[in-house]
């Protein structure tokens, strides 16, 4: 019965991609602009009936910045998001980027950026979205060196 209750009050789902490409002397991320605020953060978006949370993020990434790529491991993270007075469980999951349009559905609606992990950080303004750039930049550390 408690399992019940429990599955009633679960948040929506929504997944987040954190993109990221290597360059010869570091990764470099992938921020978007929120289309409200126009502050800096990750593609993310609704887990769709069907979908599971890598399609979702790699879905995301295609239709907000023009990316094309793979998830990389197990997620970074997760957070709660409330939106559309609905509260979301938001996955994020590391994504290698291999293909990145000049042109994508949302261009008219946001800017993209590629940058480095130290300029990732004076962007990002939420502290979620901070901690998921070191858990990648952590992971990322750890994938180059062995």
């Amino acid at each position: 019965m408690a399992k019940d209750a429990k599955t009633k009050e679960s948040p929506h789902r929504q997944a987040a991609a954190i993109p990221y490409r290597q360059r010869p002397d570091q990764p470099e991320f992938c921020l978007i602009t929120a289309t409200g605020s126009g502050n800096w953060i990750f593609p993310k978006g609704i887990v769709d009936p069907g979908e599971n949370v890598e399609q979702a993020a790699l879905k995301e990434a295609f239709e907000e910045a023009g990316l094309h790529g793979h998830i990389v491991g197990q997620p970074l993270g997760s957070y709660e998001l409330a939106k559309f007075g609905k509260k979301f469980q938001v996955t994020a999951l590391l994504m290698e980027v291999t293909q990145c349009d000049r042109q994508w559905s949302e261009q008219h609606l946001r800017q993209r950026r590629w940058v480095p992990e130290e300029e990732a950080q004076r962007m990002l303004k939420q502290t979620h979205l901070l901690e998921l750039l070191k858990s990648a930049a952590k992971r990322l550390d750890r994938r180059l060196s062995d």
